[in-house]
């Protein structure tokens, strides 16, 4: 006597039915409706303990996944990520890791699917990628071998006051350097917060900006007085192309993570000090996936290149000519004057001799320029059109 399929809890009922009336034994039943005993006995204990629902189809799904997340891990994540929205499902983990070492924390992807399930991830919308600059600047692998800096897009607190956040980060260790709201983002202002990096951290080889003020200018080779300030302490002024932020990505992506962990403040001094508790969370607890899920303080040390008592002027070997630019942008040459850049005004130049008549022109140890002798022009290097063209 099979159990039909369409009506296996009545089969069921009665099963225990016809038991406790007494007048079977459970090996006659089990016989007759062709079960094990161990079936019989179980029907009939559910039967006891819950009465006709424990005759009910129970799911097969254990009650508990045996690679579930325990519930005091995901509290932790979940805290975690309260206090640090911008972090990712691998910088919570790596975190975490770090700080409970003996714990087996969950895969990143366990880690994801735990803060889409609590609604704490955006979907990102696909942009199009711009095609990589066919010329690419030069990469850093040591810390101070390059430090990028810019001025984040600038916004208002909530009392209307406007903040123009300059920030500087070592491109090796992805270390913040600063992070500071100016009130007027000049060559003083900003000057001074870069004498103050220095002192604090000593100098870098190179210094990755963009082409806007105050860093470069449209003068002869993009000069401007914070890049000349740069060159004489022996700092090369590294600029991106226009147009390719992506050149300064690693600095970019740090200012989408500022801009996400500091909204707007009440007030200008709310916002500073936004800022720097911004600092040494992103330096010394943030795991940074560039290093592996290092923090960029473990990665950084300061630059042995200490900030001098005193900024040299520049000096030329005893091979060049040397001509001090003039108020007006001018220096003097066989009785004419030559107009170079009123950047450069008040500052030494160096002037060597390549081919006749064509001079390569220096501004400490930085070719800046093309002298034509003959014309009296100064050209830019690596201009497109060959400035001898057109001579008579």
């Amino acid at each position: 006597m099979a159990w039909r399929a369409s009506s296996v809890v009545d089969q069921r009922k009665k099963f225990v039915q016809e038991y406790e009336s007494g007048e079977w034994t459970m090996a006659e039943l089990c016989r007759i409706y062709e079960i094990s005993r161990e079936s019989g006995y179980k029907w009939l204990k559910r039967s006891q303990v819950e009465g006709e629902g424990g005759l009910e189809d129970r799911s097969r799904a254990p009650a508990r996944h045996p690679n579930q997340t325990e519930p005091s891990i995901e509290q932790q994540l979940l805290q975690l990520r309260q206090r640090h929205p911008s972090w990712g499902a691998r910088k919570l983990r790596a975190y975490l890791q770090q700080k409970q070492p003996k714990r087996v924390w969950p895969a990143a992807s366990t880690v994801g699917a735990l803060l889409k399930r609590e609604g704490l991830t955006v979907p990102r919308r696909r942009l199009a990628k711009t095609p990589p600059y066919s010329q690419p600047l030069e990469s850093a692998v040591e810390p101070n071998q390059l430090w990028c800096s810019d001025f984040k897009g600038w916004f208002r607190t909530r009392d209307g006051q406007r903040i123009d956040p300059l920030t500087m980060t070592d491109a090796a260790s992805r270390y913040l350097l600063r992070c500071q709201a100016v009130d007027k983002a000049n060559t003083e202002r900003v000057q001074a917060i870069f004498e103050a990096a220095f002192r604090q951290y000593g100098l870098p080889l190179a210094i990755r900006t963009d082409n806007g003020p105050p860093f470069a200018s449209k003068a002869i080779a993009g000069l401007s007085q914070l890049a000349l300030y740069w060159i004489k302490l022996g700092i090369i002024p590294e600029r991106i192309a226009a147009g390719h932020p992506e050149q300064n990505g690693s600095h970019e992506r740090m200012h989408r993570t500022l801009k996400a962990d500091c909204p707007p403040e009440a007030h200008r001094r709310a916002q500073q000090e936004a800022f720097d508790r911004f600092r040494p969370t992103y330096n010394e607890q943030r795991p940074h996936e560039a290093l592996g899920m290092k923090t960029p303080a473990s990665c950084y040390s300061c630059s042995p290149r200490a900030y001098p008592a005193k900024v040299a002027q520049p000096e030329y070997d005893s091979d060049l000519e040397v001509r001090q630019v003039q108020e007006h942008g001018q220096f003097k040459w066989n009785g004419s004057k030559v107009f170079i850049s009123e950047v450069l005004r008040g500052e030494r130049i160096g002037l060597e001799l390549i081919e006749e008549d064509y001079w390569l022109v220096y501004f400490s140890t930085m070719p800046i320029a093309l002298f034509d002798s003959y014309q009296r022009l100064i050209h830019p290097l690596g201009a497109q059109s060959d400035p001898k063209k057109g001579r008579k």
